[in-house]
């Protein structure tokens, strides 16, 4: 009974988001009360869902204030040196463009928030791109890949969900895959390196006469004559920067909880950059859609996990799906994994997948000595290919920057990022982060 009422409660949540009848946050919260009610649970739920909450309180946390910081840095201008200087850099070449282009977009992805780079990135680089004719859509593929690689980092989304769902700290998940997000922006890099080539075969290099009669963008990153934003600090740069430093320094020696390295660097960014509190508490509603819309998902995750686990749906599960696994397959549940993350994050939402189906393939991993953590990042590989779903509304609006259709962007770039994903999947496994062979 547990079994089937646990594949309902997943069918269920997952049709639901599919089908636009509920938001992930609504369907997180009432699906699994509604199953727990069906399954005699009703007096648990409240446990059951505090319990989960709980759990992913300091998640929660570090989406909250990742979020702060990022957007913080953005408003203060952090980015806009490096995106002036890429553009001073490629000049006419259709090479350096597209390998700026790329460059460009990991560096501004750093926030989490393909919106964001989107935005950033063709409003800084789009201008080149029509000056000299070249194609809008490679620069949409080169951004896109970029942004999924980078959207890996435990603020971008789908590491905090599959930590969430499995009940891991984000950081195990997160610092052992860098080298292979080092590995997927070689990779990145060498298709804007093929498609420029194409490009400068085409149409040849160009001589630019300067920036100046460059349009300005509009979107996060500011000419030199267009009158700065009232938030930016450009005298704060080399403070933010070193600040930025510093963080990353210490989330990668793990001195700190990471909600806590956020907290302080979001605590001291705000009174560096905007000591009043009329300054902060604009910056902060500024960036509050986008905490709550990110935080509220988190909790509502906290409480069907939470009724997932406190019913014994997931371990039903989990013995039903180890039962349909050959004898001696069961080593290989990581590529499993690794591999049935494609379609289902393409196909489906990453709240479905993470919280609907990567607790029941971590169950069976468990079941053969496979640690949550390598589950967890194995099912991090489809993500290089997400993006190009249609289920992403940010895809949209890169779409419509660019002015390309949305169907020619997921025939031109679905290849590349099955190779990207390909990368991904071999790196991890040659540097033994996903145990793929053993």
């Amino acid at each position: 009974m547990l079994t089937l009422l646990a594949y309902g409660m997943v069918l269920v949540f997952m049709t639901l988001i599919m089908t636009d009848r509920l938001s992930a946050l609504v369907a997180l919260i009432l699906v699994p009360v509604a199953f727990a009610l069906l399954g005699g649970f009703g007096a648990e739920i409240g446990k059951m869902a505090v319990d989960g909450i709980r759990n992913l309180a300091p998640t929660a946390a570090l989406l909250m204030f990742a979020i702060l910081y990022f957007g913080l840095m953005i408003d203060a201008g952090l980015f806009d040196p490096v995106a002036k200087t890429v553009l001073g850099l490629v000049g006419g070449d259709p090479v350096k463009i597209m390998i700026g282009t790329t460059i460009l977009a990991s560096i501004v992805s750093l926030d989490g928030d393909s919106s964001t780079s989107y935005l950033i990135t063709t409003t800084a680089m789009l201008p080149l791109f029509r000056r000299l004719g070249m194609n809008p859509l490679y620069a949409a593929c080169v951004i896109m890949l970029a942004a999924g690689n980078m959207n890996l980092t435990p603020w971008g989304g789908p590491t905090a969900r599959a930590a969430s769902a499995l009940h891991v700290d984000a950081n195990a998940l997160f610092v052992p895959l860098i080298p292979t997000m080092i590995a997927c922006l070689g990779f990145a890099l060498f298709v804007a390196w093929v498609l420029g080539r194409r490009e400068r075969a085409r149409i040849g290099v160009a001589s630019l006469g300067g920036l100046d009669d460059v349009p300005a963008p509009v979107g996060g990153v500011v000419d030199t004559v267009a009158p700065l934003p009232p938030e930016r600090r450009p005298h704060l740069l080399w403070v933010n920067f070193a600040l930025t430093a510093l963080l990353m320094t210490c989330l990668l020696l793990g001195l700190l909880p990471l909600p806590v390295l956020f907290m302080i660097g979001f605590g001291i960014a705000a009174v560096i950059n905007y000591p009043t509190l009329g300054e902060q508490k604009a910056r902060i509603a500024a960036h509050a859609p986008n905490v709550l819309a990110v935080v509220s998902l988190i909790i509502a995750a906290g409480v069907f996990t939470g009724i997932l686990a406190g019913t014994g749906m997931v371990e039903a599960m989990a013995k039903s799906v180890t039962a349909i696994i050959p004898e001696g397959a069961g080593r290989f549940i990581p590529l499993i994994t690794a591999l049935v993350s494609i379609p289902f994050t393409f196909l489906i939402s990453n709240d479905a997948f993470y919280f609907g189906i990567l607790p029941i393939l971590a169950q069976a991993g468990a079941a053969y000595g496979h640690s949550a953590e390598a589950i967890g990042r194995a099912s991090l590989v489809g993500q290089q290919v997400h993006l190009l779903s249609p289920l992403v509304a940010s895809t949209y609006l890169l779409v419509g920057l660019c002015g390309i259709d949305f169907g020619a962007l997921q025939r031109f770039t679905l290849p590349w990022a099955l190779g990207m994903a390909a990368v991904m999947l071999l790196a991890g496994a040659l540097i033994g982060v996903i145990p793929v062979f053993w």
